[in-house]
Order: structure tokens, then C-alpha cells, then sequence
């Protein structure tokens, strides 16, 4: 287990130091390779970090830029939209070598080629409330062997995308989305997880102290040889509280 966890006062701070890392890291993979490729998560614990990130002086045209994860039947117009939140977020703020979206059910077999044909150098990956690596909700799926499937929300997740704004009503969040799955998220060669805020602290807590369990699915995480987990005191504080 090689856990590298960094606590800052708070979000914004977390935010600069989780995006210094991972420039640092693109720039490595630029200056070993030529280029680099790597994963987004979105979300609003993630608006900090890539605010931050898009003020580096990076080679962007060397980059290439993998989606996570997007709600089955969802317009890209729609606020909630994770395709919407990238491009305006940072697809539109940096001038990409290529940005691959996840664009619908029917796509995941090309999805899958292009981000299979060579290593993920950086894994920006989240966690979510109730525990998740991307819609890799509890039990989450350990052991498929696709890059990208389609799975049923759980009540918890789809209530945190009430409770951060994303929709009025419970009622109004898909049930359904395709997820980047944890085998291939875990392929990837470094991993940074962005995490702050009080509502995040549960699952910080469960995913540090507990053990590797699909109930708690960001624990896996802990077998990877770097992960670099960025939290604020906020989101450490049942850690801190020990």
C-alpha cells in the first residue's frame, strides 16, 4: 500500500496542491514519453482542483483527455451533464491533443479502443459520498474486465447530485449511468483523488480505516502503487478525530 495523503485548510487550497500534482505528473509522462493521457472526474468537489489546473503553462497540445462517466439518457445540454461540465470546465480552457467524451451506450466499444491503446498516465479519480470511484456505486464491481459498462445508481449517490445542485428532485436524476469500471480505472499509473468538503468526511474515514471491501469502493484505491488522496480539513475530520 503507497498512500501519499495531503491535508489542506481548505478547499481552494486543496484544490492547488491536487492540481500541482497532477501537472507535475503530466509533464513527467510529457518529458518521458512526448505525451500524455489521462482521466477527468467532474463533480463539485473537482471544480477547485481544475480552476487550478488549467492555469498551468502545460504542453496541452501533448494531452489527451479521458471522461470518467455520464448519466444514461442525458442531454448534453442538461446542467448536469458531465460532458457539459468538461468542455466548459477545461476542454474549452486548454488546447487538448484529444478530449474522448462518453457519448452513449453505443459508443463504448470505440471509448474503449482509444483509451486502451496505451497506458493512462494520470487518474484524476473522486469519491463520492457513498464511497464511489466514478458510478462504481456499492457493492461496486471488482473484477469485470470491461473498460466502461452500464450500471443502476444507488439512492445515495443519486442524492448527492441533489444535494449538489445538479437537479431539483431525486426524481429527476437518470437512474442510470455508464461508469468507467474500477479494473481499468486502476490501470492507470498514477492516481489523484481530489476530495474535500464536510459531506466527504464519512467516506474518507470508511475508505482510510476500513478494509478492501466492494461496500466501500474507493477502499480498493489503497492496493495501488501511487495514490495520492488530497483532502481539507473538512473532509479529514472524523480522521483527525481519532
Amino acid at each position: 500500500m503507497n498512500i501519499h495523503i495531503d491535508i489542506s485548510d481548505n478547499a481552494d487550497e486543496l484544490g492547488m496542491r491536487a492540481a500541482g500534482k497532477i501537472a507535475s505528473l503530466i509533464e513527467e509522462a510529457i518529458n518521458k514519453k512526448g505525451k500524455a493521457r489521462i482521466i477527468l472526474s467532474t463533480g463539485m468537489s473537482q471544480f477547485e482542483t481544475l480552476s487550478h489546473l488549467i492555469t498551468y503553462d502545460l504542453p496541452w497540445d501533448k494531452v489527451e483527455m479521458f471522461h470518467l462517466d455520464e448519466y444514461v439518457g442525458l442531454d448534453e445540454s442538461h446542467p448536469a451533464s458531465f460532458r457539459k461540465y468538461l468542455k466548459e470546465r477545461f476542454v474549452s480552457k486548454v488546447n487538448l491533443k484529444a478530449a474522448y467524451f462518453v457519448e452513449g451506450v453505443d459508443a463504448i466499444p470505440s471509448l474503449t479502443r482509444e483509451l486502451r491503446k496505451e497506458e493512462i498516465d494520470v487518474g484524476v479519480i473522486g469519491i463520492g459520498e457513498n464511497g464511489h470511484i466514478a458510478f462504481n456505486d456499492p457493492p461496486a464491481d471488482f473484477t469485470t474486465g470491461e473498460a466502461y459498462k452500464v450500471v443502476t445508481l444507488d439512492r445515495r449517490c443519486r442524492e448527492q447530485q441533489v444535494g449538489e445542485g445538479w437537479f431539483r428532485t431525486i426524481d429527476e436524476v437518470p437512474t442510470e449511468a455508464i461508469t468507467m469500471c474500477v479494473k481499468e480505472i486502476m490501470k492507470s499509473k498514477h492516481i489523484v483523488s481530489a476530495v474535500p468538503h464536510e459531506v466527504k468526511a464519512e467516506a474518507i474515514y470508511n475508505t482510510i480505516t476500513g478494509r478492501i471491501s466492494q461496500d466501500v469502493p474507493a477502499t480498493i484505491l489503497k492496493t495501488h502503487p501511487d495514490w495520492n488522496l488530497f483532502i481539507d480539513k473538512d473532509s479529514a475530520s472524523k480522521l483527525l478525530a481519532i
